[in-house]
């Protein structure tokens, strides 16, 4: 399979909201999230999963793939705008090294609808 790096997706990163006495909360504000653009990357469908409890879930993944030498700043937590969806970062994001050095930057993708 070929990976093409045609694709430009965006990174969001949210701060963490701050409660009434001034504490940093686990909840992320995403109103007010960095927006980053990556161009040349690439997004493939990875596993999906449906689930029919009290209510239909479907969790789709996608995996989030950079061009050789190519690093972008992404983390868990974060988000990123691609293929007209809104998927969360779902993990670590692994930089693969070779010889010692960066070779890409893979991240898995989550969308849970339902």
């Amino acid at each position: 399979m070929s990976v093409h790096y045609t694709q430009t997706v965006v990174t969001l990163r949210a701060p963490f909201l701050v409660d009434r006495y001034g504490n940093t909360t686990s909840v992320r504000d995403w109103e007010n999230a960095t927006r980053t653009t990556v161009r040349r990357v690439a997004v493939q469908p990875d596993t999906s999963s449906e689930d029919t409890g009290d209510r239909p879930v479907v969790v789709s993944g996608w995996r989030l793939i950079t061009r050789r030498r190519a690093d972008i700043d992404l983390a868990p937590g974060d988000r990123v705008v691609a293929l007209g969806r809104v998927l969360d970062v779902d993990g670590d994001v692994a930089r693969w090294t070779l010889a010692g050095r960066h070779h890409h930057t893979e991240a898995r993708l989550k969308e849970v609808t339902g």
